[in-house]
């Protein structure tokens, strides 16, 4: 009925119409976006993001990202910004033990020493492994918090 030409023109305008549609789909997908250490800046204090142990990132439901270069500018955003945490799409940070990689903040120990500065001066030190913060708390003594400890902590400070 159809003949050769206009089949292959037909095939050819599906598989186009699938390949627009799974660019389309694909390009609205709320991701996070690796950090561009000495070129992107922190949303909270503005400086340059330069340690890949502190970056951090939120992305909203609507895919737009935001940078931190310290999980203290991260927590300063989030109290004045975020009335909601829950609604974001992710909430993530660098972490001392894998530095440069973004894991969601509510899976990372946090370490409070003394003796292991941060970029905001409040000797945060996330980590991925909560038994490698611990073995770090052994050499750097300080107070180990999850998220919700974490939040508090800062909450107690306001």
């Amino acid at each position: 009925m159809f003949s050769p030409i206009i089949k292959t023109s037909i095939n050819a305008m599906r598989l186009l119409s699938a390949a627009l549609l799974t660019i389309l789909y694909t390009s609205c997908d709320q991701q996070s976006k690796p950090i561009e250490y000495g070129v992107d800046k922190c949303e909270f204090c503005r400086m340059s993001i330069v340690d890949q142990r502190f970056g951090c990132e939120i992305v909203t439901q609507k895919g737009k990202i935001y940078m931190f270069d310290a999980v203290e500018c991260l927590v300063n955003y989030l109290d004045e910004n975020v009335e909601d945490e829950s609604k974001l799409k992710m909430v993530l940070t660098n972490t001392y033990d894998v530095p440069g990689k973004l894991t969601d903040v509510k899976m990372c120990t946090y370490l409070q020493s003394k003796q292991m500065p941060s970029p905001m001066g409040m000797y945060l030190n996330p980590f991925s492994d909560a038994d490698l913060a611990q073995k770090s708390q052994e050499e750097n003594p300080g107070e180990l918090m999850n998220w919700t400890e974490l939040r508090a902590h800062f909450m107690a400070y306001r």
